[in-house]
């Protein structure tokens, strides 16, 4: 069942982003987890037509925020206000009250508005003049930052980036690609004509579907192993956490299912090991003067971790 869905919402997608089938396998995986993806690229690649596209396949409500400076932490969660007809104070929601939330430059916002949405997206609640409200679910958070233009940023610390189920880069399309980009919007916006193919309540039954994919004890054994090989490498001053751990075990759970099966093999871990581990982790500063980045030093570490097999 979670095959035949997920093949329904790629098809969606597809339908707007072309030539980005992993990355849209990649963005199934964080919904069917729960988790929350971090999009590392340049400006005009796709970022917010994947968001729009992803809430509109899923019937979900769709904000978008754009990240600057100034913005308040109340400007994300909202504000309590005064109503002078009524007399009595009354809540104005944030845009981080929806389903689908697109973070636009995360980077650009203050440290304790970063902290703000951050907090959100782990305990998946607000609080506001000491009232906590949950957030609606499905609740997925998409945050870009751009690679190049760092002048006037505040780069997201270490421990709020460990909070990203993923990250993930869309990249410039093929040639071929591009020129079927140009066709398809030619005359109209596919994405205005989107429509959903998954209620979003459905959903949340795929996400508990999701936890019962079996996992055999050497295969946990194996995520176990190269989490624990991160933080003995000689290139890297940080390493993987548990929560990175429990990441990849359950991003491999959600693969599998996407992928029709009951069960996790060594591959799912190894082929989502980049996206799951790659942006928690710290490089030595002789490593970063090799031109070593941190995707490759993770599939040099998976590498060296031996591989389970059928006995």
């Amino acid at each position: 069942m979670i095959k035949d869905t997920a093949a329904q919402v790629k098809a969606n997608i597809e339908k707007v982003i072309v030539g980005k089938g992993e990355v849209i396998e990649l963005a199934l995986v964080a919904l069917l987890c729960e988790g929350h993806i971090l999009i590392e690229d340049v400006p005009g690649i796709g970022k917010t037509t994947l968001a729009k596209a992803i809430a509109r396949s899923l019937g979900c409500t769709f904000r978008r925020i754009q990240f600057t400076p100034d913005l308040l932490p109340s400007d994300i969660t909202g504000i309590s206000f005064f109503n002078q007809k009524t007399q009595e104070f009354e809540f104005r929601p944030g845009p981080i009250l929806t389903q689908i939330l697109l973070a636009d430059e995360i980077n650009r916002a203050t440290p304790r508005t970063q902290s703000a949405l951050l907090e959100a997206m782990q305990e998946r609640q607000i609080t506001v003049d000491g009232e906590t409200m949950p957030l609606p679910r499905p609740f997925l958070v998409l945050a870009t930052q751009n690679p190049i233009e760092l002048e006037g940023t505040f780069p997201l610390p270490e421990a709020q980036i460990d909070r990203f189920l993923l990250k993930i880069k869309l990249g410039y399309p093929s040639e071929d690609d591009e020129n079927a980009i140009l066709l398809r919007f030619e005359r109209e916006d596919p994405l205005a004509a989107l429509a959903p193919v998954v209620e979003s309540q459905s959903l949340l039954t795929l996400q508990d579907e999701v936890r019962t994919i079996h996992v055999d004890e050497a295969v946990r054994q194996y995520i176990v192993q190269v989490a624990r090989a991160t933080r003995q490498n000689a290139a890297l001053e940080l390493g993987a956490s548990p929560r990175a751990t429990l990441a990849l075990y359950k991003t491999a759970q959600a693969l599998a299912a996407i992928r029709g099966r009951a069960f996790v093999i060594p591959d799912d871990v190894k082929y989502l090991a980049p996206a799951v581990l790659a942006h928690r982790l710290l490089i030595s500063p002789q490593a970063r003067l090799r031109g070593r980045n941190r995707e490759q030093i993770v599939q040099e570490v998976v590498a060296t971790v031996p591989v389970p097999v059928e006995s």
